[in-house]
């Protein structure tokens, strides 16, 4: 028995090893190779391995049982892995066949705004496979960090960078006068009335954001141009100036709409790193229509086995609060509470 035990002991500190290497090895890899690397077949025995050795040690060393400590530690252990192995791609064609779960591991979606949609394009292929249910885009949006920028760059390389307010005026010098700015459009669109251009917002779907800028230059003549975001360096022929509209992206936002039976069971505003879940999976907002802003592309993410990975790693982190500190501390209490009884002079009443 003694040397049983000496031989998990020696095999754990060799498989943590293992793992520190895995570990270095993977953070060369970038994410997706990692991810493969990690769900390899060889890597696959190396989990279960692990596995194996944790539910042994925990039986092998009896002591363990008695120390609360060191239990959560290794039973949290354990069920991080089991839930990452039952999780996996192995994991989940495991569910297809001995359960008939055929659920989607992970996959993405593109849905156009006002339209809904259930099918999910798997993971590094191109098989469509399709949700129990319509998942709807009812509006997508972008947000801006502020303020928003105006560039204007000479032919010989002066410049200015002027934020973008309504009707305010700045001065670009004696020599080439002011700038002000008159509009600001989401969705630019123009139409002839009487032989003459009218500008004007779209409320429909679309995305063209720009914005109608005025020159008065020294002598009091007066321009008007139109700078768009998605065409930077644009050409006021007046004064040669180049124009740039300049928005950084802080945000990309869907609303998002799940619907079964023509019913909608639930809806959320989803971010990055904030989705929305629904019947065993995570919708992300991974992408969007870049040119239009029509669209939408969302990561889809099957969340089997994450309920155990967070089990297990709250067990994890309890026992070694327990073990490293809460234990000391109560077994200080313990000794002053003992210390102090000792102290205290018997009185008969």
């Amino acid at each position: 028995m003694k040397n049983s035990r000496r031989a998990v002991l020696w095999a754990a500190l060799v498989l943590i090893i293992l793992l520190i290497a895995f570990s270095i090895y993977a953070a060369f890899l970038g994410s997706e190779r990692a991810e493969d690397f990690f769900n390899s077949l060889p890597l696959a025995i190396y989990w279960l391995a692990l596995l194996l050795l944790l539910a042994a040690a925990v039986v092998m060393f009896r002591r363990m049982v008695h120390v609360p400590g060191l239990l959560l530690i290794h039973a949290g252990c354990i069920l991080v892995l089991a839930g990452a192995v039952w999780g996996s791609e192995a994991g989940h064609q495991l569910r297809k066949k001995f359960f008939g779960i055929d659920k989607i591991r992970t996959g993405r979606m593109i849905i156009y705004e006002g339209q809904s949609d259930n099918h999910v394009i798997l993971e590094n292929s191109d098989v469509i496979k399709e949700l129990p249910f319509q998942v709807e885009l009812k509006d997508f949006r972008l947000e801006y960090y502020e303020p928003e920028y105006l560039q204007i760059r000479t032919w010989q390389g002066q410049g200015w960078r002027i934020p973008v307010e309504l009707g305010a005026e700045y001065s670009l010098g004696p020599e080439f006068g002011t700038v002000k700015i008159l509009r600001t459009f989401e969705n630019f669109k123009i139409r002839i009335e009487d032989d003459e251009n009218i500008a004007y917002e779209d409320p429909q779907s679309g995305y063209n954001a720009a914005l109608e800028v005025q020159f008065i230059s020294p002598d009091g003549s007066v321009s008007n141009e139109y700078v768009f975001e998605r065409y930077p360096e644009h050409i006021h022929h007046e004064d040669g100036f180049f124009l740039s509209y300049r928005r950084v992206i802080s945000e990309y936002i869907s609303h998002l709409q799940i619907v079964r039976d023509n019913k909608v069971i639930t809806e959320k505003n989803i971010e990055v790193n904030h989705p929305l879940s629904y019947a065993g999976y995570h919708f992300y907002q991974q992408d969007y229509d870049a040119q239009a802003g029509q669209y939408t592309i969302l990561m889809v993410v099957s969340d089997t086995g994450l309920g155990i990975v967070y089990a297990g790693y709250l067990m994890l982190c309890l026992g070694a609060f327990w073990h490293f500190w809460l234990r000391h501390i109560f077994m200080r209490i313990k000794q002053k509470v003992i210390k102090w009884k000792s102290n205290t002079p018997f009185r008969a009443y």
